[in-house]
């Protein structure tokens, strides 16, 4: 196979992994961004946290809510729990990797708050101790999911989210994740900023 062909494929891949979830994913995304809206205009915040490769989506998603997502407009409560590594260092080395992110949601966050989990595996303790923490402090749980996320997925309440891509890729299932963080700012920035222009 030449390298065009395997980019051709690459290409391919992601386009039709992309069609395959639409239908199911669509009602769950709008739903997960009118959660969000429902929130910041409760003064909520929003965090957010994943590993690896899901490490990245937690950070694009608190970006574009805290700086901007395609148009100028004023910054919006997000936090990525993934970002900071002193602190991210200090937890596992003191207490346990399985802290990381339980330990912050834990001080910071409040009844009406969103925790936005990324996870495309099952290697996700410290993702688990997160959900388990925010249930705790009533705080609403979208988790963004994939094929083999069974540890989140078994964790979650009726009164949480889970957007689940079906795809036996792991990279493929990131890339829709990707595309739904995209959704949920363009969603969040339409919801609340519609009239700015």
């Amino acid at each position: 196979m030449s390298l065009e062909n395997r980019i051709i494929n690459q290409f391919t891949d992601s386009i039709q992994t992309k069609q395959n979830v639409l239908a199911e994913l669509c009602e769950l995304i709008e739903l997960a961004s009118q959660r969000m809206v429902a929130s910041l205009l409760n003064d909520g915040k929003i965090f957010t946290c994943g590993n690896g490769r899901s490490a990245s989506c937690a950070q694009l998603l608190s970006s574009s809510l805290l700086n901007q997502f395609e148009r100028d407009r004023p910054s919006l409560p997000a936090i990525a729990l993934t970002a900071d590594a002193t602190t991210l260092t200090a937890i596992a080395t003191d207490f346990s990797w399985e802290e990381i992110y339980s330990k912050p949601i834990r001080s910071l966050g409040q009844h009406g708050d969103v925790l936005v989990t990324y996870s495309d595996s099952n290697h996700t303790s410290n993702i688990a101790k997160a959900i388990t923490v925010a249930q705790a402090k009533d705080i609403s749980i979208i988790a963004i999911t994939g094929e083999k996320s069974e540890a989140v997925s078994s964790l979650l309440s009726e009164k949480d989210l889970e957007i689940r891509v079906q795809s036996s890729s792991a990279i493929r299932t990131h890339e829709v994740h990707v595309l739904i963080t995209h959704c949920l700012c363009d969603l969040i920035d339409f919801q609340l900023f519609d009239g700015m222009g």
